[in-house]
């Protein structure tokens, strides 16, 4: 019998699946367009509602009539299906926005909100909690002509359901398109220092852009952060190496500053010298001291200096 060789163990595949984990998505943080959170409620809701519904009619026919037949069961499971139609409910964090014959009714919820069966329509459930949306630009140009990957989050927040229904088909992608687009024309328009160097400032000109193109869908834009930016290896060398050349520049012209004013002071110290024979004799004694002062061996002093001594001493 011919043995199957998985694919798990297959090299190319091994690759392929190290290339796509290595590789940064962003997009994996994005909050999900359909929510799971007690996806259950409305539905257990409407069962519940459904039974009582029954229930309820089919007590009052039992009443009524005395007994229970099929035109009883009939009407209490078609008040029932009303019942479900018109009573509904909304978590605390949602908008429903309802049509009625296809134009705009109201906004409801949270809780519980009727509809009228057949005339009205739910046409969106608006979450309004903060969103997450990650976005990125791959070998996006800047201005100096360096090719990055920059990797982004923006939150933001639907504040107006009425408007996320009607003004824009889907205001989840839409944002994640905005975002995307904004980042690319930001990056053109900067150096590549000055992406690198200056995130707050672009991440403030991001929320800006953003901002102004979201906001007549009802979608506010809270903040906008940079999350990781990648330079090419070549050019993260050669940036290194000018870094380094600058910073060498720097220390030389610091050491360069210091050795004339060291120089400058040693001129205005010997004008006082010249000026003052005894200071200058002062000085060559305080420098024999120092020299000895932690040194136990023994010290040969030159002929001048100890005529220095001498003269000092007459005098």
């Amino acid at each position: 019998m011919a043995r199957r060789t998985s694919s798990h163990h297959d090299p190319r595949h091994r690759d392929a699946e190290a290339k796509l984990g290595d590789a940064p998505r962003i997009e994996r943080y994005n909050s999900p367009k359909t929510k799971h959170t007690d996806e259950n409620a409305p539905i257990v809701f409407s069962a519940a509602l459904f039974v009582g519904a029954f229930l309820v009619v089919c007590g009052a026919g039992l009443a009524l009539t005395g007994g229970i037949d099929i035109w009883i069961i009939c009407t209490a499971i078609a008040v029932a299906v009303l019942a479900i139609f018109t009573v509904r409910i909304a978590p605390e964090w949602e908008k429903v926005v309802i049509l009625r014959f296809g134009n705009y009714s109201r906004t409801v919820g949270p809780g519980i909100y009727l509809t009228i069966p057949f005339l009205d329509h739910i046409a969106l459930r608006a979450d309004q909690r903060v969103m997450l949306t990650g976005f990125g630009a791959e070998e996006t140009l800047t201005a100096d002509l360096v090719p990055i990957n920059v990797d982004a989050a923006v939150f933001w927040i639907v504040w107006d359901a009425k408007k996320a229904c009607l003004e824009v088909e889907d205001y989840y992608d839409s944002v994640a398109m905005a975002a995307q687009t904004a980042l690319r024309d930001a990056i053109g328009r900067k150096d590549v220092a000055d992406v690198a160097m200056r995130r707050v400032q672009l991440d403030e000109e991001l929320r800006r852009a953003i901002e102004e193109k979201t906001s007549a869908w009802g979608v506010s834009i809270l903040f906008v952060e940079i999350r990781d930016i990648v330079i090419p290896k070549d050019l993260q060398q050669s940036m290194a190496a000018e870094a380094k050349a600058e910073r060498e520049r720097d220390a030389r012209v610091v050491l360069a500053e210091v050795e004339k004013d060291i120089a400058a002071m040693l001129l205005e110290a010997t004008e006082l010298y010249r000026q003052d024979e005894m200071a200058f004799k002062l000085r060559q004694m305080h420098l024999v001291n120092e020299s000895m002062k932690d040194s136990k061996s023994s010290l040969v002093v030159p002929t001048a200096y100890a005529d220095g001594f001498t003269d000092l001493g007459e005098k």
